[in-house]
Order: structure tokens, then sequence, then C-alpha cells
């Protein structure tokens, strides 16, 4: 039994194979094929494009991919959510469709563009929204170079935002917020009913959300004499709560957390006042809630 994985060619290829790694399967890419192996002999990869993952997932070419909620809505297909993976190309969060016109425009509100011409490759989505509206416009679905469209070819566009500063680039003023959207595992109805094949894809989402977990944080371990252990707890944040063991010395006990890798600067200082001692800050690799 092999599980077909389909990784999001393009934009989010290079994130999506280092969060792979993280969780701990490797992914063996050539940059000429299309097709790809992992660490494990029961995973195979398919390099497939965002736009089209979830066709190629409802049609049982693959068992289960990673795309954009935003791609998954814009198919209108039916495929089973697995997982939200909260990672972009650029950032660590969620990424906005935007409606956007430009600078010197004087369109300020969606419904100020009835009868207007918007170009996006969010083509269905993009009807929806300005239909909830009672909004009526001329959607064009575009190929590319989105940003430079308006104003000669379109009053306005639908586009993909991470930072905003390619709009800015171009010019290009937001003037709502169409959708917001993040990576997703989706499977394929059949493949989830198959329990061997259902149990690889859970376990796979299950590595993945922990190495993304394990994202900016630390381990940290400390010794620290019972009586002064409340001072060091009232120091201490706690993924939950800190783990205490005993010591070989009944006046001893041994903590440990995990903490925001950002806090540690400040907070081992703290812990030192509070009495800690043999005070211990190491990587992680995934944390698994």
């Amino acid at each position: 039994m092999n599980v077909r994985i389909g990784i999001p060619k393009g934009s989010l290829q290079e994130a999506t194979l280092q969060l792979f790694a993280r969780a701990g399967l490797q992914v063996y890419t050539n940059g000429r094929s299309y097709f790809a192996g992992t660490a494990d002999p029961e995973i195979d990869c398919m390099l497939i494009r965002a736009q089209e993952m979830a066709r190629y997932v409802e049609h049982g070419v693959l068992d289960a991919g990673l795309t954009g909620l935003d791609w998954v809505i814009e198919s209108g297909l039916e495929v089973i959510p697995v997982s939200d993976l909260i990672y972009a190309k650029q950032s660590r969060g969620k990424v906005r469709w935007v409606l956007a016109v430009p600078e010197s425009s004087e369109y300020q509100r969606a419904e100020d563009l009835r009868d207007c011409i918007i170009a996006t490759e969010l083509v269905n989505v993009t009807r929806n929204y300005f239909q909830k509206k009672n909004v009526p416009v001329q959607v064009e679905f575009s190929w590319g170079a989105t940003e430079v469209k308006p104003p000669m070819l379109a009053d306005a566009i639908v586009e993909v935002s991470e930072t905003g500063s390619s709009l800015k680039a171009n010019r290009l003023r937001i003037i709502d917020t169409v959708l917001e959207s993040n990576t997703r595992i989706i499977a394929n109805k059949s493949s989830w009913a198959d329990g061997c094949k259902r149990r690889k894809i859970e376990n796979l989402a299950l590595m993945l959300r922990g190495a993304m977990e394990a994202r900016d944080r630390v381990g940290l371990m400390l010794n620290v004499r019972k009586e002064d252990l409340d001072r060091v707890l009232s120091v201490l944040p706690a993924l939950r709560k800190p783990t205490i063991a005993t010591l070989s010395d009944d006046e001893w006990v041994a903590v440990n957390t995990v903490i925001e890798e950002s806090t540690a600067w400040h907070l081992i200082p703290r812990l030192k006042e509070a009495k800690a001692q043999g005070i211990v800050e190491y990587p992680l690799n995934k944390v698994v809630m």
C-alpha cells in the first residue's frame, strides 16, 4: 500500500518541502520530474499546482494533498478537510485575497464598482463576493501579472497578498478583504474511508502540525530546590503545565517545559534570580499537542 501525496508546485513548494523535512520526512525531488520519492517507502509524492490540487484529489489521482483553502473553495469540489497548516510563501500566517483599486481611483467600497471590470485568478469566489453584495460586475480571469492591469485593462483586481508590498509597488489601494486563506491538507473520500490510508494521512498531518508547533519554541530544563519551586513556577510560562520530576537528592526537583524562543532572553535571568540552577535551553523539532 502506497499513499500518494500532492505537494504544491510553485510559490509554496520550498516552504512545504522544508516543513516535511522538519517533520522528519525527507522528500527527494528531481527538477525535471513531477514525481518525488520520500524516506518513507509507503509515501510517494507528486508536484501539482495548488490551483489543481483539489481536482486530482477528488478524482483519486492523489490520496491527499496540500493546497490553499482558497483553491478548495474556488474549485467547489468535494474533498475531505484533514488539517489546517498556517504557513505561506513568505510568512507564517494566513494570506488574504483583497479587492484593490488604483491609488488615484475614486472607488472607496465594493459597492462603488457597479458594472466595472474585475480581474482575478479567483473567479468563482470573486463572483460570489459581489453577488452577496448585489453589485453587478464583470469578473475576468487573469493569467498573471494581475497587479498591472488597473486602470487600463480592469477597474479593480482581487489578488492574493501576504504583506501588501506588491500592491503598493504597483500603486494599488486595498478597499476590502474578499477571503482569508491558509494551507490545508485535503484527502480523497475513498482514501479516507480506507483504514490503512487514512491512518497514514492522519499520521502525516500529526507530524506536520508537530513541526509547525515547534517553530519559534525551545525546550527549557532546570533544577530547583523544593523550597524555591513556587517562586520559579510563578516566573515560568508553560505550554500547559511544566513537567516536574524528583532527583536523587530529595531536596531538589527537575523542571522541564516549552517556551517561546523570543522570551528566553528575559526569562532565563529571572529564573536564575528565583534560584533555579543548571538551566539548559535546547531546540525542538516537533511539539505534538
